[in-house]
């Protein structure tokens, strides 16, 4: 009778796969991350309504944003789902970013109480964001001249008001000093 080498496996059955399909990782149970729910969210904030007799449409975010200080933050909270979507689905970085400046801009624009919401119905932070995510999901990795530049802009943007006090109070002592 033949002898098994010592380091064989003696059950007789090999060990054979799941056969459930396995989930992506953004989609174990995240109904809140599927496409579907996505763009529906970007449509409740952004699209839902339309001016009758005009082109203009306006989500939950512009009504919201009328309630003061707490509308604009609020409708921010909500608008993060999108960019956490995006993290969690491995976007790139510099997309994240410009999601988040995207929201930025609406959230700090949108405070200013009446021209911000007017403001907020023409940026559209979500739609914005959810097209992003579609594009980089559909390229994953692949970072566009549009996304370095955008960046580019906002860090010199960033750079200009943070260098407008320092001038001026640069000048004003200037000033001082000469008097």
């Amino acid at each position: 009778m033949p002898q098994l080498p010592s380091n064989a496996s003696r059950s007789a059955a090999p060990e054979r796969p799941d056969p459930r399909p396995q989930p992506d990782r953004w989609n174990r149970g995240a109904w809140l991350f599927r496409d579907r729910t996505l763009r529906g969210l970007e449509i409740l904030l952004d699209e839902a309504f339309r001016i009758p007799g005009t082109q203009i449409r306006f989500g939950i975010d512009g009504i919201i944003g009328l309630v003061p200080g707490l509308g604009d933050v609020l409708a921010g909270l909500l608008s993060l789902v999108i960019p956490l979507a995006a993290w969690v689905r491995g976007v790139p970085f510099v997309t994240l970013v410009r999601m988040a400046v995207n929201l930025g801009i609406g959230v700090l624009v949108g405070s200013i109480p009446l021209l911000g919401d007017a403001f907020d119905i023409a940026w559209k932070p979500n739609r914005r964001n959810y097209q992003l995510l579609q594009r980089h999901l559909g390229e994953p990795h692949r970072h566009t001249g549009r996304d370095w530049a955008f960046l580019w802009m906002l860090l010199a943007a960033l750079a200009l008001v943070f260098a407008i006090p320092v001038v001026l109070a640069v000048w004003l002592l200037i000033w001082l000093a000469g008097h």
